[in-house]
């Protein structure tokens, strides 16, 4: 997949419509998304409804787009959305994180979908990509009109911000890293405006960085996913809340709503997935698909299991 000319990482399926929207969150921050349904759609019926977040840092015009847009040919409602402060979403400043608004974000989006006349309220559904997966599972735990949730290449941003990767960060390191936060506060008060972090680089590198990084700018820097609002770097400061959250901490209240975990065999991310489909109490299910790296599931309609997705959502919506 290359960027078309519209702006978009992937081109829009025949039979299906895309239509902008904006809505609050209620923080009163505006969410700009896209909205896909059949060319065909019948607004006389009650439809089952999914939205669908993008990986940190990514915008609705990546990967979000081409999950809702599949959906949308199988008869479903799709709603694919740029996080707030990111994107064409509001709040200011621009690039920050947040695992609790991250969260309520779903929530926005199960409130548009919800005020659409032939929507049913009863069957909607969610899906996150990479860091928008545990912000879905944060937005359930506490959102029981989300009737089922799905994730694709799973990241829990919080508990690695927390823990450090694959739980390995002391608490003496993680307390020397909030003292450095607490500088950098300073700091951005003297300068007026918050640091980012490094975003990524105008070309792929010939060489270096680490693998999972490289992994990174193979999809978000090459003209297979790039897009200009998906810069890769957010504000410094926004750390301390990820930290502050911690991991998943209440799985057991998705219970007894079913949680759908996608991942791949070369997925580096995959740990992820197979920690919460160990900590769910519920109905759970983890699909590892063969031969599939973790930035695959963001494009790859090929390895991408759109008939589980199918049926998951048809079975539990």
């Amino acid at each position: 997949m290359t960027a078309q000319d519209d702006g978009y990482t992937f081109d829009l399926l025949d039979g299906v419509t895309r239509s902008h929207v904006r809505y609050t969150n209620r923080y009163g921050i505006e969410i700009a998304a896209d909205l896909y349904r059949s060319a065909d759609f019948d607004e006389t019926s009650a439809h089952r409804a999914v939205v669908v977040g993008p990986p940190h840092g990514g915008v609705k015009e990546q990967g979000p787009g081409v999950y809702a847009q599949e959906l949308a040919r199988r008869g479903f409602v799709a709603l694919g959305f740029d996080p707030s402060y990111n994107g064409e979403s509001g709040g200011q400043p621009r690039h920050v994180t947040s695992p609790e608004i991250f969260a309520e974000d779903f929530s926005a989006g199960v409130d548009f979908l919800g005020s659409l006349s032939y929507v049913d309220r009863q069957r909607i559904g969610a899906i996150g990509i990479c860091g928008s997966g545990g912000f879905a599972l944060s937005a359930a735990q506490v959102d029981p009109r989300i009737k089922a949730v799905a994730t694709a290449a799973m990241y829990d941003i919080s508990r690695v911000s927390r823990h450090g990767w694959q739980d390995s960060t002391s608490g003496e390191e993680r307390r020397q890293t909030l003292v450095d936060l607490a500088k950098q506060r300073w700091a951005d008060v003297d300068a007026g405006e918050p640091a980012l972090q490094p975003t990524f680089p105008a070309e792929m590198p010939a060489e270096g960085p680490d693998p999972i990084t490289r992994e990174f700018y193979e999809y978000y820097v090459t003209d297979r996913g790039h897009h200009p609002r998906s810069i890769g770097g957010f504000t410094l400061t926004s750390t301390p809340a990820h930290i502050n959250f911690g991991g998943l901490r209440h799985l057991e209240d998705i219970a007894p709503r079913p949680i759908l975990l996608i991942t791949g065999d070369q997925a580096h991310s995959r740990y992820f997935s197979e920690t919460v489909h160990e900590e769910a109490p519920g109905p759970k299910e983890l699909v590892v698909v063969p031969g599939a790296r973790h930035i695959d599931f963001y494009d790859r309609t090929d390895l991408i299991p759109f008939d589980t997705l199918e049926a998951f959502f048809r079975d539990n919506l």
